[in-house]
């Protein structure tokens, strides 16, 4: 059964490839501002404010607990926001998870504390923190489509690497937010302080809204729904054309672990009595890795464009593996200058180099037809991994939580599976955009289709 595409897809628009890259940066700077600022709140603040005050450690490991959360209900809503995507455009889940964000995120800031209404107070932090976790899912994928579907064949990397960029650049604006915030009296900080970068949110959501509302839909989707139309089911054609190459997303995005351990457990650490480094200083060491990241990420990409995605990722995958040990050990001496260099080499410069290619490298996996469903249930899964590595870092980490050479080998571990999958994938960066992931197709089949 067929029914007529809209006019509008009748012919595929002119590919906007700048203006895709802009929306997708700075959508995903804000998108992802109000993710990180739950990261370092996690990690500094929520402990205090909405739980069990006399009881520090099991404090920190439930407040680091609720950071996962989100990336456990990731999985739900990339199947959900997948199947959206690839049936009705990128445009419109690029919008709606921006608002979605910005909402959940505002209303974490008006969250009454543990003392206020006691134990009602971090489940309804949970419920905002699974809402954030839902729009997430939907953010990356949606915007990695619409830049690669708007990019010229042999510039596909670059340009989707400013979605990486602009979530750098979020992560960047987060810290340098909660800068100040953290030098406030201990008082106001933990009473009003902590709430400010919250609110902001309703920035984000204006300001992303009237950015990506005037994109138009990529003109590789334009094309697939008025010649072959878009999948009824994206998918049923993605668990029996594409499921390897799932597979593979899913391994490869475990390489974000040395992201969250970076960003929560290497900040809790460092702060920690074990170390008594200041949080002030440690924010910087995440301000300055992101800016120095926010260059870098380009840089891998636009070489991935002329060597290929492979060899890009796995300098990425294996030598984050290494310079996690290098940093952590580097916080342990609890010396500041050894902490910002490996900081800074190890996020800013390496780990950028999956970090900027994976957009491109997993998108080029699938075909137009289930695109952003295979991106986004790849690296959702893979995400929900690495957001509860922070939780099992502080479990292995000891009863001081200062065995920081473990958590780095369980780090490093993670990065084996990344390492595996590119070995295994194809190199794409020279295939046609139309011709993308249809070797992964049987010949024979032909997906149900809602053709024009």
């Amino acid at each position: 059964m067929s029914v007529p595409a809209p006019a509008s897809q009748g012919a595929a628009p002119p590919g906007q490839p700048k203006k895709a890259a802009t929306a997708a940066w700075i959508g995903s700077a804000l998108e992802y501002y109000d993710f990180f600022i739950y990261g370092s709140a996690a990690a500094l603040i929520f402990p205090e404010v909405f739980f069990d005050e006399s009881d520090p450690a099991t404090a920190t490991l439930l407040s680091l607990a609720t950071f996962g959360v989100a990336y456990a209900a990731r999985p739900v809503g990339a199947f959900f926001l997948g199947h959206v995507g690839d049936r009705m455009g990128r445009k419109k889940i690029m919008v709606f998870t921006l608002i979605l964000m910005g909402v959940s995120t505002f209303l974490i800031g008006c969250l009454p504390t543990r003392d206020q209404v006691g134990t009602l107070a971090p489940v309804l932090l949970v419920l905002c923190r699974v809402l954030q976790g839902i729009s997430a899912a939907g953010e990356q994928a949606s915007a990695n489509s619409m830049t690669l579907e708007h990019a010229p064949p042999r510039k596909r990397g670059f340009f989707t690497s400013f979605t990486l960029s602009g979530t750098q650049g979020g992560q960047l604006l987060a810290t340098l937010v909660f800068l100040p915030i953290a030098a406030l009296p201990e008082d106001q900080l933990l009473s009003w302080g902590w709430r400010v970068p919250f609110w902001l949110s309703v920035v984000v959501a204006i300001v992303g809204y009237v950015i990506r509302r005037k994109l138009d839909e990529t003109p590789a989707f334009a094309r697939q729904a008025a010649t072959e139309g878009v999948a009824k089911m994206p998918l049923a054609v993605l668990a029996r054309d594409h499921w390897a190459d799932v597979l593979r997303v899913v391994a490869g995005a475990l390489i974000a672990s040395v992201s969250t351990i970076f960003t929560v457990w290497a900040l809790a650490y460092a702060t920690s009595d074990s170390v008594g480094m200041s949080r002030t200083a440690m924010l910087w060491v995440g301000a300055l890795a992101n800016v120095v990241a926010l260059a870098a990420i380009p840089l891998w990409a636009t070489l991935s464009d002329r060597v290929g995605r492979r060899p890009v990722f796995l300098i990425g995958a294996v030598g984050s593996a290494v310079t996690m040990f290098l940093y952590l050990w580097a916080i342990s001496t609890g010396s500041y200058p050894l902490t910002f260099l490996t900081g800074i080499v190890a996020f800013g410069v390496v780990y950028s180099a999956a970090n900027g290619v994976w957009p491109a490298f997993y998108g080029e996996m699938f075909s137009t037809r289930v695109r952003l469903s295979g991106v986004a249930i790849g690296t959702q899964i893979g995400f929900a991994v690495a957001g509860f590595a922070v939780t099992f870092a502080a479990q292995i980490a000891g009863p001081d939580g200062d065995d920081w050479f473990t958590v780095a080998l369980f780090t490093a571990a993670l990065c084996v599976p990344p390492v595996i999958a590119a070995f295994s994938a194809r190199e794409t960066h020279k295939v046609p955009t139309e011709e993308l992931g249809e070797r992964a197709r049987p010949e024979a089949a032909q997906p149900e289709t809602v053709t024009a």
